[in-house]
């Protein structure tokens, strides 16, 4: 049977000699793909890799890689679809089991008997009245004979989101503080501290909380017994540590300077109150001044570090907080000065410690996302440790 005209024109097509344009196409898809498979592969080890560092949820890990490798932009997107699947709760209770603890407390006098004793803290009076039976009540978490020197309770952060309880927690000036770094952020050459709890320091471990953003967002530095890995900034709210363990938060330039008995000096941001007054502009460029929350909200989860005017310290952890919220809170809690910490729920965390032996078991301020044990195995990020005098 002779060919069909279909026959004799593939063949022809496939005798027909490669034109130098078709070759040089033929080429540039070649090496195209090769490009592309390389990539992934590359891609994929990085990743990998990232997924097999310690610490982090795989989430967690899965978002920072992406974020760190010019996908921040879906990160974003799938975090808003996230976020406006479950916004926050408005109007309603919270749960009240928390605040049992401080509804039955004992009241224990404000001025003790013993020289230098610590009685409990007065009472946060929070933004919603009235309050809820022991709300704002603080309750002793760690302790020693001179009295409480860790203390915790709960408050509504504001009027509208009235079933969250954010967190707070006083810590007395005589414990001893110490600013460990991440793994990832700021890293660890260089640095006085691990990127973990050792079990060396277990004993008097007290309590434990966030640090700040990472260092390229935070407009501010970190200092560590001279290391310097990233340049203080005048101006920036800063928790300093000192030599003998103290610590402070002031304005970098203003309240606090370098010097010999520095140790620590981690910076974020602006300050959140100076002089005992709330600054004016914290609903204003929310997340350019603030920090960019899941779904771009205002009320998220937030934590935050302020010092009293007897230099002990405050700090406020939960969701559902804005900035306003937030400083609000510290403020009421006692802060003469403050600063915004890390954000987001992948982030805040405090826990305070009880002792048995030579073991220690954590135990949260709040429902926040990480594990109670979160700092006694490797993190990404820096935090805070502090510890019985």
């Amino acid at each position: 049977m002779p060919d069909t005209l279909a026959e004799r024109t593939a063949r022809s097509r496939r005798r027909a000699p490669m034109t130098p344009r078709r070759l040089r196409r033929r080429r540039l898809a070649r090496t195209v793909l090769v490009v592309v498979l390389v990539g992934l592969a590359v891609a994929g080890w990085s990743l990998a890799s990232a997924l097999r560092a310690p610490g982090d949820d795989v989430p967690t890990k899965t978002a920072e890689w992406a974020r760190d490798h010019g996908l921040g932009a879906v990160v974003t997107l799938a975090e808003n679809i996230q976020y406006s699947l479950s916004p926050p709760q408005t109007g309603g209770a919270p749960d009240t089991s928390v605040l049992a603890a401080g509804a039955h407390q004992a009241p224990l006098p404000r001025t003790a008997a013993a020289k230098d004793a610590v009685a409990l803290q007065p009472r946060v009076v929070g933004p919603v009245t009235p309050a809820l039976p022991g709300e704002g009540v603080f309750v002793p978490a760690v302790g020693t004979k001179a009295g409480a020197l860790v203390q915790v309770t709960y408050v509504r952060p504001d009027r509208v989101h009235t079933s969250y309880l954010a967190g707070v927690a006083w810590l007395s000036r005589r414990l001893r503080f110490t600013l460990h770094p991440g793994y990832q952020d700021p890293g660890t050459a260089g640095m006085s501290q691990p990127a973990t709890i050792p079990s060396s320091q277990f004993p008097g471990l007290a309590a434990s909380f966030n640090g700040g953003f990472k260092l390229k967002d935070a407009a501010g530095g970190y200092y560590d017994h001279g290391t310097t890995a990233s340049p203080l900034v005048p101006g920036a709210a800063s928790l300093v540590i000192y030599r003998d363990g103290h610590a402070t938060v002031g304005v970098w330039g203003a309240d606090v300077t370098m010097s010999p008995s520095v140790a620590f000096v981690r910076q974020n941001l602006k300050p959140l109150i100076t002089g005992g007054v709330v600054a004016s502009n914290l609903d204003s460029n929310v997340e350019a001044s603030w920090g960019t929350t899941v779904g771009g909200s205002l009320a998220v989860w937030r934590s935050g570090l302020g010092v009293t005017s007897s230099g002990d310290l405050v700090y406020v952890g939960g969701d559902a907080l804005s900035v306003s919220a937030l400083a609000d809170l510290l403020h009421r809690a006692g802060a003469v000065t403050a600063m915004q910490l890390d954000i987001n729920k992948a982030w805040v965390s405090f826990m305070w410690y009880r002792h048995a032996g030579t073991a220690v078991t954590p135990h949260k301020l709040g429902d926040f996302q990480r594990p109670a044990d979160r700092y006694l195995g490797p993190v990404s990020r820096d935090f805070v440790t502090a510890y019985l005098p």
